[in-house]
C-alpha cells in the first residue's frame, strides 16, 4: 500500500493538531508496513506570508498529484482586511473546487465519556450517532452572479442542478446503507425553489434505495430537532448553506467542534479537515483538541485507502482515550478527567492506536 498525503496545516491551531494526525497516520503505516509519503506546503494565511497567494500554483499542483490531501484550517483576523479574492478563505474554495470533491461527510458523534461536555441534557444525546452529508460545490456560495451595487446593497445567488443535487443524493443513500437505512433530507421547500426541486429530485433518486428511510425536514424544523432528539437521526443530507450551519450546531451534540472530523469526497482527489477554525487565540498554547484532526486521519484510511479497519482502530483509540479520562481545555469542564496538551493527547492516541492495531493483528492471526 502506497499512499502519497498532502499536508497543508494551514494557520492558527492547523499546524499542531496536523501533527497530531500525522502522528496516527504514520504509526498505522508503520504496523501495517505501508508507505505512506508526506510533503508539506503552504495554504492560506501562511501562504499569503510567503507567496502573497492564498493557495499557490505549486500547492495546487501538488494536491492534484497526491491521493489525498489533509487540511488544517485557514484564516485569520489579520487578513480580514484584504480584498475577498486574496483572503485565505478563498483559497480553501478554490482548493476545493480544483478538487472536485462535492460531498462533505461530517460525522458527528456523541462519546458517553464526554456526554457531559455538552450543554444539552446526557439523556438527550445520549447515543447520538449522525452522519451529515454536505453539498459543497454548489448553492449560494458558488452561485453567479453575485456582488454589490454600489453601497446600497448586496446580492447572492442560490442555484442548484438536477445533476448536482442526484450526485449528492446518492452519496447520502449510499452512507445510509452502510448504517441504519435512513436519510433526513433538509430543504425549505415552502419558500425557495432551489429547494422544491431539491425535494423533488431526492425524491426521485430514494426510490432507487427502496431498503433506506426517507424523510424530508425544513432547515428550521431540523435544527430545533437536532438539540432536542438528535439520538433520531442518521444520515441528514443538506445542500450547502444549510449543512454548513446544521453540522456546525451538531457540535452541541459531541460536546465540542474540537471532535468533529471531514471528508470532502466525490472528485480527483479527497480532502479531509477538522470542521473546527483556525482559533488563532489559542495557537501555540497547546490548548488545540487535535481529535478531530485525528478523527479526519481515520478518514482518510477509510475513503482514500480502503483501510477500514485501520480506520476503525483510530476512532476506537480516541474512543479509549476519552473513556480513559484524557481531555484538552475544550473538554475539561462537565467531564471530570485529566487535562492535557494538545501533543499529549495526540500521544495517548498514538500508544492507545497501538494496542487497537495489535489486539487486530491477534485476532486476524487465530
Amino acid at each position: 500500500m502506497k499512499l502519497r498525503i498532502a499536508v497543508l496545516a494551514g494557520d492558527g491551531i492547523g499546524p499542531e493538531v496536523i501533527a497530531e494526525a500525522v502522528r496516527a497516520l504514520r504509526t498505522v503505516a508503520a504496523f501495517g508496513g505501508y508507505d505512506f509519503s508526506f510533503t508539506d506546503h503552504p495554504v492560506g494565511g501562511a501562504a499569503i506570508r510567503a507567496t502573497g497567494d492564498p493557495l499557490p500554483r505549486a500547492t495546487l499542483d501538488a494536491c492534484l498529484e497526491s491521493d489525498a490531501v489533509l487540511l488544517g484550517a485557514v484564516g485569520g483576523p489579520e487578513f480580514d482586511a484584504l480584498p475577498p479574492a486574496q483572503r485565505p478563505e478563498t483559497g480553501l474554495l478554490l482548493l476545493r473546487q480544483a478538487l472536485g470533491g462535492f460531498a462533505n461527510l461530517r460525522p458527528v458523534v456523541c462519546h458517553a465519556a464526554v456526554a457531559g461536555c455538552s450543554p444539552l441534557r446526557p439523556e438527550v444525546v445520549r447515543g447520538a450517532d449522525i452522519m451529515f452529508v454536505r453539498e459543497l460545490l454548489g448553492g449560494i456560495y458558488f452561485g453567479e452572479p453575485r456582488g454589490f451595487e454600489g453601497a446600497a446593497a448586496a446580492f447572492n445567488t442560490m442555484r442548484y442542478s438536477v445533476a448536482e443535487i442526484e450526485r449528492v443524493a446518492r452519496v447520502a443513500f449510499d452512507q445510509a446503507r452502510r448504517r441504519r437505512r435512513k436519510v433526513t433530507s433538509v430543504d425549505k421547500a415552502n419558500v425557495l425553489e432551489t429547494s422544491r426541486l431539491w425535494r423533488q429530485v431526492v425524491t426521485r433518486v430514494g426510490r432507487g434505495f427502496p431498503d433506506v428511510a426517507l424523510e424530508h425536514a425544513y432547515v428550521d424544523s431540523c435544527a430545533m430537532h437536532l438539540v432536542s432528539r438528535p439520538a433520531s437521526f442518521d444520515v441528514v443530507l443538506a445542500e450547502n448553506l444549510f449543512g454548513d450551519i446544521l453540522s456546525d450546531e451538531a457540535g452541541v451534540i459531541a460536546g465540542s467542534l474540537g471532535l468533529l472530523a471531514s471528508a470532502t469526497i466525490g472528485g480527483e482527489v479527497d480532502l479531509y479537515e477538522p470542521v473546527h477554525g483556525s482559533a488563532p487565540d489559542i495557537a501555540g498554547q497547546g490548548l488545540a483538541n487535535p481529535l478531530g484532526a485525528i478523527a479526519s486521519a481515520a478518514l482518510l484510511l477509510r475513503h482514500s485507502a480502503g483501510l477500514e479497519e485501520e480506520a476503525r482502530a483510530i476512532e476506537s483509540a480516541i474512543e479509549g482515550v476519552l473513556a480513559a479520562g484524557y481531555r484538552t481545555a475544550d473538554l475539561a469542564h462537565g467531564s471530570g478527567g485529566r487535562k492535557v496538551s494538545t501533543a499529549e493527547m495526540g500521544r495517548a492516541v498514538e500508544l492507545r492506536l497501538g494496542d487497537c492495531l495489535q489486539r487486530q493483528h491477534a485476532y486476524h492471526a487465530v
